[in-house]
């Protein structure tokens, strides 16, 4: 029996989720994410994009850096930031977020919150998760879906900038659980490239969706080559090796 492929989006038709209760609309060739009620944007809120776009433009203006991107997605997902050998991944994915007019979200431990902290990492995306109430993350990120906020979650499934072997399956998990599609975010140094690559729709075949995760990846260094962690989850086990001749 043949595998089932995890799904690229856009879609080829539109459709309804009932679900996640998104619908999807075709808008003179392009597919348009639409919620009812959107929360529209303040004053300040729109004078803050502003300046975070300006910024980026003039980083990518003068960063040895190319973009090289799809689209921003239309629709929330979890944004796989990959591979993760450096603490430079996240100024880039900062840069990617603001000049392609992103909301990007990311989770981090309670304590970098605190005090004079907790508006600053609140204002460049960061959501507080309390590790002993784990399984209230996806619950939190399901209201902000529900509330009307398209957003792109990033995730370095690697945990850790050193290298453990294998990628956590957290940003799995978060994607079923919360019916989020995952975009391919990259960095690569062999190209001096980086940004936003293919959404996928997981299908629940964990080796067939890592698959195509992997064929994605396969050539991209990451920052720090000699830190890069082939994209495999646990869960799927150790490669076969290739029979011999």
């Amino acid at each position: 029996m043949s595998k089932k492929k995890p799904r690229l989006l856009p879609h080829s038709r539109g459709e309804t989720n009932e679900k996640s209760a998104y619908r999807y609309q075709d808008t003179s060739g392009t597919w348009e994410l639409t919620r009812r009620p959107l929360r529209p944007e303040s004053a300040r809120e729109r004078y803050g994009c502003g300046m975070l776009r300006l910024v980026a433009r003039v980083y990518w203006t003068f960063s040895r850096w190319t973009l090289a991107t799809e689209p921003a997605p239309t629709r929330p997902t979890v944004v796989l930031g990959a591979p993760h050998t450096s603490n430079w991944d996240f100024v880039l994915m900062l840069a990617i977020a603001w000049r392609l007019k992103m909301r990007f979200r990311w989770l981090g431990k309670e304590s970098l919150f605190r005090g004079w902290r907790g508006p600053l990492m609140r204002s460049i995306g960061g959501i507080p998760v309390d590790r002993a109430n784990p399984a209230g993350v996806v619950d939190a990120l399901v209201r902000r879906i529900r509330d009307g906020e398209v957003f792109g979650l990033v995730v370095t499934p690697e945990g850790t900038r050193g290298g453990v072997g294998h990628w956590k399956s957290g940003f799995y998990r978060i994607a079923r659980e919360a019916d989020l599609a995952v975009t391919l975010g990259y960095v690569d140094r062999t190209t001096m490239t980086t940004g936003l690559g293919p959404t996928l729709t997981l299908t629940g075949d964990v080796g067939a969706d890592m698959d195509a995760i992997r064929a994605f990846y396969s050539d991209k260094s990451g920052l720090r080559p000699d830190r890069r962690v082939e994209p495999r989850l646990r869960e799927e086990g150790d490669p076969r090796p290739a029979a011999s001749a």
